[in-house]
């Protein structure tokens, strides 16, 4: 595909953007958490995560050798994993609480998604 490679870019950038956005509200705190910020750090912050998976597929995406592109498949799936960790824990019932998903959440595993699909259709030069 001819633009793959910068769908990817765009979706690891999107990416890094959704980490600072809200991710869940929870209503016993009145606080909203993201990927850098959650109440005394319980919840770590996997933007730093996400932001390292995202800064080392972008690297892979521009890099034009085989060796890339199927690196780039690890790296991504790790993305989407970690993404979908963080969908559980941050959108997790506790004590009879349930958080309010945000966009943020949503954002960052339809942007892992991509990121990994984009790394199945990699742009490279034929030697004929």
């Amino acid at each position: 595909m001819k633009y793959s490679q910068w769908v990817g870019v765009a979706a690891a950038l999107l990416l890094v953007a959704a980490c600072f956005l809200p991710w869940a509200w929870y209503p016993d705190l009145n606080r909203h958490f993201t990927g850098f910020h959650s109440e005394s750090n319980v919840y770590g912050r996997p933007g730093k995560v996400l932001t390292f998976f995202a800064v080392v597929a972008i690297v892979l995406y521009l890099i034009p050798r085989i060796w890339a592109k199927r690196s780039n498949m690890l790296v991504a799936a790790f993305a989407l994993a970690f993404a979908i960790r963080c969908y559980y824990v941050f959108t997790a019932c506790y004590r009879g609480v349930c958080p309010e998903k945000q966009a943020g959440i949503f954002l960052i595993i339809a942007a892992a998604s991509v990121m990994l699909l984009a790394t199945f259709l990699p742009r490279l030069n034929r030697a004929e």
